[in-house]
């Protein structure tokens, strides 16, 4: 059998070397599908409140990357609301039980069993999360780095993209409760100011009003709560 000549005068070393240099670009450009901003960043701290709080494929609740997306939207327009849309008659502390201009004050007020589940500020004013939360996002990093992006990798950027220009420019993105003046005959603020989770035992209680199925009230495994209309 004829030898073949890899000499420097033959042909294959230089389609060998184009290849090696192919491979090493290709492994030098590779890197993970998503990366999350640090959770000590305000972006990266709201991204994961984002990420939390809703429904991935596979999860209870899910419906769809659309009604995920939608939901993610709905609660930083929530968080938002809380500061920049007190509703008339109320005062910022009965809305967001807290008196605050900051996003990260709204989330962690409470505690760890406050009004974001999990989510608190440490002895020192550091915005923390509970191990759970870094657990489950961890796992689903570990999910959308794998092979092609898809859906995970998707509503994963998809929340850190909503967070980051929400820091950078403020939110993006209608809200879709914003012009809701009524619930089963019942005057309302519209917007919502609050969601948990859509099963009928849990009920927020005082002056919220369940905003109804017909009006997109769940979305994402949640349902949000907007509030009675008061007079000023």
């Amino acid at each position: 059998m004829p030898r073949v000549n890899l000499s420097m005068n033959g042909k294959f070393p230089g389609t060998l070397s184009v290849l090696l240099l192919a491979v090493s670009v290709q492994v030098a450009s590779a890197g993970p599908n998503v990366v999350l901003k640090q959770s000590s960043t305000e972006a990266g701290y709201i991204a994961r409140l984002l990420i939390n709080e809703v429904p991935f494929p596979g999860e209870h609740g899910w419906v769809s990357e659309e009604n995920t997306k939608s939901a993610m939207l709905a609660i930083l327009w929530v968080c938002h609301g809380r500061i920049h849309h007190v509703p008339d008659g109320y005062k910022q502390k009965q809305v967001a039980a807290t008196t605050t201009q900051s996003i990260i004050d709204v989330i962690t007020v409470g505690g760890e069993k406050g009004q974001c589940d999990g989510f608190y500020k440490d002895k020192t004013g550091s915005f923390k999360a509970v191990p759970r939360v870094h657990k489950r996002i961890d796992y689903l990093l570990s999910i959308a780095n794998k092979g092609t992006p898809g859906r995970f990798a998707r509503l994963l950027l998809h929340a850190q993209g909503l967070a980051a220009a929400y820091v950078a420019s403020g939110i993006k993105g209608a809200d879709r409760y914003a012009g809701l003046k009524t619930v089963n005959s019942v005057k309302v603020t519209g917007r919502a100011y609050g969601w948990m989770s859509d099963q009928d035992c849990y009920k927020p209680g005082g002056s919220f009003v369940k905003i109804p199925n017909a009006n997109d009230g769940s979305l994402g495994g949640n349902r949000f709560f907007t509030l009675e209309e008061r007079k000023p």
